[in-house]
């Protein structure tokens, strides 16, 4: 199993960015794929997850309207689109995939495979 991610770096307020999450070894439709996060100092928060078999989505409150996830089942990638970046969404950005229901600690539960992450940073 592989979970590679890519897309970070540094972004001015406002910028945008996208992830993607490249993965193998598992059966993509099935599992519920998409990112989890943590700053400095505090716990982890799902962001986003997707589940390409019933189209099953999650955001966290903190990121609708400006974050959009999406998946390539060609690709067996899934991508995050951040946009209106905040320096509050400064973080590590980890892509997990569970066969658990997206929603908020779907990245979680028993079985998960997690990326090694990637570095999000937003300058004010």
């Amino acid at each position: 199993v592989q979970l590679v991610e890519s897309g970070g770096g540094l972004v001015q307020a406002g910028g945008s960015l996208r992830l993607s999450c490249a993965t193998s070894g598992f059966p993509f439709d099935d599992y519920g794929i998409g990112w989890f996060r943590q700053a400095p100092g505090k716990e982890r928060e799902g962001v986003s997850c997707i589940r390409s078999s019933d189209g099953n989505t999650y955001y966290a409150d903190s990121v609708k309207d400006r974050f959009t996830i999406s998946s390539d089942n060609a690709k067996n990638t899934v991508y995050l689109q951040m946009n209106s970046l905040k320096p509050e969404d400064t973080a590590v950005y980890y892509c997990a995939a569970t066969t658990s229901p997206c929603g908020s600690t779907w990245w979680d539960r028993g079985g998960a495979y997690w990326g090694m992450g990637t570095q999000v940073t937003v300058s004010s």
